[in-house]
């Protein structure tokens, strides 16, 4: 079991509820994305926000309402890390990489979706990004019951557990970018424009590590939790109830990928 350490609690100038992470692992980018690897995520991403796809436009527990903009960048980058995931197992460990399924590039609509991210044989994979400065694994607490079960995917009879929960890091923030070109709370943009956006930019990753199923229903029993209105370096306040990880508590990825 790893050793993981809950966040530093303070009171911020407001006496609202602030957190302080202490567990870092500092970026530092593994790999980068090729032109064709971007331009498939994009054509997918676009078509789930703008197309005939559709995803929620909010998270279990939240309230903000995200629009398209929002919408397509979170698409972008949370497939971006499912990628970065695959190329992992093809540079450390080829023959484990010969047995990965393919990334679902399936356009679903509300309601629908894939009941994992990845999976291997036996084990089923569950990747979550963030951007290149984050440092917490984030799963909403509605979303889990005590056994770590997904209940999204139990309530409709999908398998509902994930072996391992895999962090990745994007670079540079998609949010920032499409906010400097007024682009992020819009509901109405032109392809090219944001592919022009998108191509400008060089797309690394890092991995900063992983957890387990187990390591899950230990954050769960032990309540690892950063709850909706809670300030996180009493500047980002959360949407919604969250169970966390610290990015240095993760249990290092490369040497999974090895194993299997």
């Amino acid at each position: 079991m790893c050793s993981f350490k809950k966040l530093e609690e303070y009171k911020c100038k407001n006496s609202s509820t602030g957190y302080r992470i202490i567990r870092k692992k500092e970026f530092e980018a593994v790999n980068s994305f090729k032109k064709e690897e971007i331009n498939k995520v994009f054509d997918f991403a676009y078509e789930m926000a703008f197309g005939f796809g559709e995803h929620r436009d909010h998270r279990s527990g939240g309230s903000a309402r995200r629009k398209k903009g929002q919408i397509f960048i979170n698409t972008f980058q949370g497939k971006l890390a499912e990628l970065a995931v695959y190329k992992e197992f093809e540079k450390h460990n080829p023959e484990a990489y010969k047995k990965l399924s393919g990334i679902d590039f399936n356009v679903y609509g509300l309601g629908e979706w894939d009941s994992c991210d990845l999976s291997m044989e036996d084990k089923e994979f569950s990747v979550k990004s963030t951007k290149f400065y984050g440092h917490l694994l984030l799963l909403e607490t509605k979303d889990w019951n005590e056994d770590g079960e997904y209940l999204p995917n139990k309530q409709v009879g999908k398998p509902c557990t994930y072996d391992y929960f895999v962090l990745v890091r994007i670079s540079p923030d998609g949010e920032l970018l499409m906010k400097k070109e007024k682009l992020l709370y819009s509901n109405d943009i032109e392809k090219e424009k944001l592919k022009g956006i998108v191509e400008s930019q060089k797309w690394e990753y890092d991995i900063p590590g992983y957890i387990t199923h187990d390591d899950l229903k230990y954050i769960i029993s032990n309540k690892f939790i950063i709850q909706k209105g809670d300030l996180l370096n009493c500047k980002v306040e959360m949407d919604a109830d969250n169970y966390y990880v610290q990015s240095g508590d993760l249990r290092c990825f490369t040497e999974l990928i090895k194993s299997l």
